[in-house]
């Protein structure tokens, strides 16, 4: 029988072991994750008060509940772990779905001030990745710049914008509930280098913005009328006009009276952030303009917007895999349709689908035809893969080895403590935030010896 290893539980990784069970009858497949708990970034990614987005954890529970496929969690592959070269050896193919596991930087004076974070760590915290720790984002912080308009920035503003009501049904982790519900951030600075034509992010979560409790969002015409395709949008794609009707009226709507104040920007780009009291107290942006080019140039004006807290969402980035090669101007791995290229040359059994494939682009439904092209790919590979002779299962490797993974049954048990802290606490299911809290939970049942 064919045994395939995937590596990350995300969704391309759950796509990859579904088109694999679908399309051959005989495959075996250990989908392996770093984490004691699957799902990737649907788990810690995915806004905590987006309960329908984060129901899409039923169906990617479905495939690693399927008899040919099992979860084994808490396995670190690469540097510190489990050797890729092992992997290699112990299964017919290996499938890296491992994501971009980094942030973009600015690249710009003041970057590393206290205060001034990745919106990656900021969802972290928020969504309980137990890498994450409480730094005090919010702590006396007053203003808030997010430097993207994508749909991350989008979610970071809104969770800066919401209420401990809205908040506390949500799984979000107690003490980042806590935090947030004593923050007193009251101004919230959106702000792009480009124009509303070109923002990222989609207009159901712009929307979203709009209709927060206690909050007054506020656009600048000035800035709006700024973009060529402004006046007409009926030439842009369907989403950027959307996007475009939306901001236009809300450009038009009378200010309002709120605690809260949400300010959307377009065409600053940030060039310095400046420090008081040895932190960040403010970010200096350029003033651009169109390029004719579809880009902008700089103007030589400058605007200073005050912010003890920072967070640039300006897109994520892979990382180099130990034993796997590595382009560094695009993050990914190099490859053919899937199959990993060494010198250009395939590499035998070796295969990647996500975003570490791709780049760090599209939603999580274009994971599907990415890892069924890889899957298609490795299946027309079989025949040859298939003469390796494996001797053992691969998780008898693993105990000898000294690695005890987290099986499905221990992740199992994880839900069910994070349902009684919830009932403990008032709430709902409310997640573990640390990995001390995630074993002890995942291995206080017997069941995690059942192979």
């Amino acid at each position: 029988m064919l045994r395939v290893a995937v590596v990350g539980s995300g969704p391309s990784g759950v796509y990859t072991a579904q088109n694999l069970v679908q399309l051959d009858s005989g495959v075996l497949v250990d989908v392996l994750d770093r984490l004691p708990c699957p799902y990737g970034l649907v788990r810690y990614g995915v806004a905590p008060d987006h309960e329908k987005i984060k129901s899409l954890q039923n169906n990617l529970r479905t495939v690693l509940e399927h008899e040919r496929v099992r979860f084994l969690g808490g396995i670190q592959v690469g540097p510190g772990g489990l050797p890729a070269a092992r992997l290699r050896e112990w299964y017919h193919a290996v499938v890296y779905c491992v994501g971009a596991a980094t942030d973009r930087h600015l690249g710009i004076p003041g970057e590393d001030l206290p205060g001034s974070w990745s919106a990656t760590q900021f969802v972290s915290w928020y969504s309980a990745h137990p890498d994450s720790a409480d730094d005090g984002f919010v702590r006396d912080a007053r203003s808030a710049v997010v430097i993207g308009v994508g749909n991350v920035a989008v979610d970071v503003t809104r969770m800066l914008a919401r209420g401990p009501a809205e908040l506390s049904p949500t799984d979000m982790p107690q003490a980042a509930l806590s935090s947030l519900a004593a923050s007193r951030v009251s101004a919230i600075h959106m702000v792009g280098r480009r124009g509303p034509s070109q923002a990222r992010f989609t207009t159901k979560e712009l929307r979203e913005l709009g209709g927060l409790p206690d909050t007054e969002l506020a656009v600048d015409p000035a800035e709006l009328a700024m973009d060529p395709a402004y006046a007409d949008p009926s030439a842009l794609p369907a989403v950027q006009r959307r996007n475009v009707e939306v901001l236009r009226g809300w450009a038009q709507a009378p200010p309002e009276d709120a605690p809260r104040h949400i300010r959307l920007r377009f065409f600053l780009r940030p060039v310095e952030l400046l420090a008081e009291g040895g932190r960040v107290g403010a970010v200096r942006f350029e003033r651009t303009a169109p390029d004719g080019q579809g880009g902008v140039t700089g103007t030589g004006r400058y605007e200073d917007i005050e912010a003890q807290l920072v967070l640039r969402s300006v897109g994520y980035r892979g990382v180099p895999l130990e034993g796997l090669p590595f382009d560094a101007a695009s993050g990914t791995v190099p490859h053919l349709a899937g199959r990993v290229l060494r010198a250009g040359v395939v590499a035998p059994g070796e295969y990647v689908a996500g975003w570490i494939k791709r780049g760090p682009t599209g939603v999580i439904g274009t994971n599907r035809p990415c890892a069924k092209e890889t899957v298609l790919s490795l299946l027309e590979d079989a025949p040859a893969l298939v003469r390796k002779e494996l001797l053992e299962d691969p998780l008898t490797l693993l105990r000898r080895a000294g690695i005890e993974p987290v099986q499905w049954a221990g992740w199992q048990a994880i839900e069910r403590a994070e349902a009684a802290l919830g009932a403990s606490l008032g709430r709902s299911v409310v997640k573990l935030a640390d990995w001390e809290s995630l074993l002890t939970a995942a291995r206080a049942t017997g069941s995690q010896q059942a192979s």
